[in-house]
């Protein structure tokens, strides 16, 4: 499939970035949304005339309430979940900030797709998109960011270095050095707009 045929879709809401990444009708998310919201996700992908049926994979960029809470609701309507394998041991700390309210559906281990960072290439290659998933920390140490060979990076709440306040900047400035020497040039975060990479010189 040409490259070119790969294009980025917000269907986000309440405040945060959901990136639909298609090439043809192959289709990944990129985080997930907030639980209890699969009504405004199905409404959002309606509206971009992105049919959920297409969506092979759904990748949380981090296991926070905001980027992850429908995982389970995507999956139960025949979304694999993709996750990075250094994940894992933190996907069920999520529950520790779920109130009854929000009505979370517990995330399942069985069938996910469970990989490497390293064997990101090849899964995204067979869906016609070229790039590659990173382990990015910074903004917890589960972050992940997913990478297009052109430029585009989705690095779900991976801090700006000018507003780190409680996370560790050298690991934060390490995962932007990391992206930028990949190619990274235009930064889709899971919040605001898009936005070129920050300056690393500061």
């Amino acid at each position: 499939m040409p490259r070119s045929a790969v294009s980025i879709v917000n269907v986000g809401y309440r405040s945060t970035n959901y990136w639909v990444i298609s090439a043809g009708r192959s289709r990944v998310l990129v985080d997930l949304g907030w639980p209890g919201t699969m009504g405004r996700m199905r409404a959002n992908l309606i509206r971009a005339d992105i049919p959920l049926s297409e969506i092979q994979y759904a990748l949380a960029t981090h296991y926070h309430i905001d980027h992850a809470g429908l995982a389970q609701e995507l999956k139960n309507a025949g979304v694999r979940l993709l996750m990075i394998d250094l994940q894992v041991p933190f996907i069920h700390l999520m529950k520790q900030h779920i109130k009854p309210q929000d009505h979370f559906i517990e995330i399942s281990m069985e069938g996910n797709a469970i990989i490497s960072v390293s064997e990101s290439r090849a899964l995204l290659h067979r869906m016609g998109i070229a790039g590659e998933i990173l382990h990015t920390p910074g903004h917890s140490q589960d972050s992940v960011s997913l990478l297009l060979d052109d430029g585009p990076v989705f690095v779900g709440d991976l801090t700006d270095l000018r507003l780190v306040g409680p996370e560790n900047p050298e690991v934060v400035r390490a995962s932007w050095q990391l992206v930028k020497d990949r190619g990274a040039t235009q930064v889709h975060a899971g919040h605001g707009p898009i936005r070129p990479l920050p300056a690393l010189d500061a």
